[in-house]
């Protein structure tokens, strides 16, 4: 089954907004305008900036294929949790996707399987198309655990999802010690852990559509060079990418790739 593919740039905390509207000006010209989000020609892209920089860049992307996300929600709609967003303010801002459980997210501040799953049914409850990361660290990779790890972070990231609301969950696989590191899995290591997510889909959902249509993105140091092996294998269906999206000539460069 053909999977419309996914080349999604998350910026971390870089780029202010005046900044992020430049590098939203140079995309434009490379994802062209429309309004379906994922055209006949090429992948569906994703950028997800900052908060701040968010207002500035979905009014820059009007009018282009260009899809904004944001890079976290709180499961709760409002409240006394000082430095979060919540799900409607996102949307308000004219947001149509969100990362949630990212290795960082996790690492520095305290994300667990439960945040991540709560962060990802508020991401659905809002109407986000929800980006949910799972990988494994370098210990675990070389205990032999990689697939023990994925299966939990992965069941317990869907629970309480059902098969209709998983049109709106795209998972990420991104090995952690491959994040910002410069190292990449080869593309058989990749291709190996994304059909396992796909194999896992189909216990987890009894309509076999589910692990068919599900988009699986690779997220662990993605770059021009090697894109293309990586995105002809069966199983990936696009990238999340860090450090190259935040350089016009480079995330176009996957965007070609991805067609």
């Amino acid at each position: 089954m053909s999977r419309c593919k996914v080349i999604a740039g998350n910026w971390k905390m870089n780029l202010n907004a005046a900044q992020g509207v430049e590098l939203i000006e140079k995309l434009k010209g490379e994802v062209g305008g429309c309004s379906c989000g994922c055209c006949d020609h090429g992948p569906e892209v994703v950028v997800c900036p900052p908060f701040t920089t968010l207002p500035a860049v979905v009014a820059a992307a009007k009018g282009s294929c260009l899809k904004v996300g944001a890079q976290n929600i709180h499961w709760a709609e409002n409240g006394a949790f000082t430095g979060e967003i919540s799900g409607s303010m996102l949307t308000a801002a004219g947001v149509t996707h969100v990362i949630v459980g990212h290795s960082e997210r996790r690492q520095y501040f305290g994300e667990t399987d439960a945040t991540v799953n709560q962060r990802l049914l508020a991401g659905l409850a809002n109407g986000l198309t929800v980006i949910v990361c799972v990988g494994e660290l370098l210990s675990e990779r070389v205990a032999g655990t990689t697939k023990a790890v994925i299966e939990r972070q992965v069941r317990a990231a869907l629970a309480g999802v059902d098969a209709a609301a998983m049109a709106g969950v795209i998972i990420a696989y991104e090995p952690v010690w491959a994040i910002g590191t410069g190292k990449v899995a080869t593309t058989e290591e990749a291709q190996e852990v994304h059909a396992f997510i796909r194999a896992l889909l189909k216990q987890l959902f009894a309509c076999p559509c589910v692990a068919e249509t599900t988009r699986i993105l690779y997220g662990g140091s993605m770059n021009p060079g090697n894109a293309v092996g990586l995105l002809a294998q069966k199983d990936i269906d696009g990238g999340l990418i860090g450090g190259a999206s935040l350089k016009a000539d480079q995330f176009a460069a996957l965007i070609r790739a991805a067609r």
